[in-house]
């Protein structure tokens, strides 16, 4: 069986993090299947786990007055569902929902929150990656907000 080790180390979002350091996250992680139309948060709520997704497609969602959820962008095999565990105070900027299955590793926010202010190597470099995340994210967020105006402005 695979472990929560075995999928951190192929993992992309987690090359070249030291092994040292990944066998101690995986205390803190646990190997998930979710089935299709699973909602794994929504927006506002207490951001206390992430995902490194091995396999599926997650969507992530905003609310819109007078729309609903939108969604901003779907997440794949070798990316990361979940930055707000790490930032105070620590509440899904996003909604997101399982698309089709998803095979992911789980993690408990705290665990890993502790261990990176233990270990301030481990620390700087996930939080450099999550920013990465944030950046990209909040891009294509614009850029589905753009694309929702253009469709609700009329042509002249």
């Amino acid at each position: 069986m695979i472990t929560a080790h075995d999928l951190l180390v192929e993992h992309p979002f987690m090359a070249g993090v030291p092994d040292r350091f990944l066998e101690r996250m995986a205390h803190y992680s646990h190997r998930v299947t979710v089935r299709a139309g699973t909602r794994l948060f929504s927006e506002g709520g207490r951001a206390d786990k992430f995902w490194l997704i091995r396999d599926g497609l997650v969507s992530l969602d905003t609310r819109l007055p007078g729309r609903g959820d939108v969604v901003v962008e779907t997440i794949g095999a070798g990316q990361v569902v979940g930055w707000s565990w790490l930032f105070p105070p620590y509440r899904w900027h996003f909604g997101a929902t399982a698309d089709t299955p998803v095979l992911a590793i789980c993690f408990e926010a705290a665990g890993v929150r502790a261990m990176c202010a233990d270990e301030p190597e481990l620390g700087y470099e996930l939080t450099r990656r999550l920013i990465e995340v944030v950046v990209a994210r909040m891009q294509a967020t614009r850029l589905r907000m753009l694309d929702l105006y253009r469709e609700t402005t009329p042509t002249r």
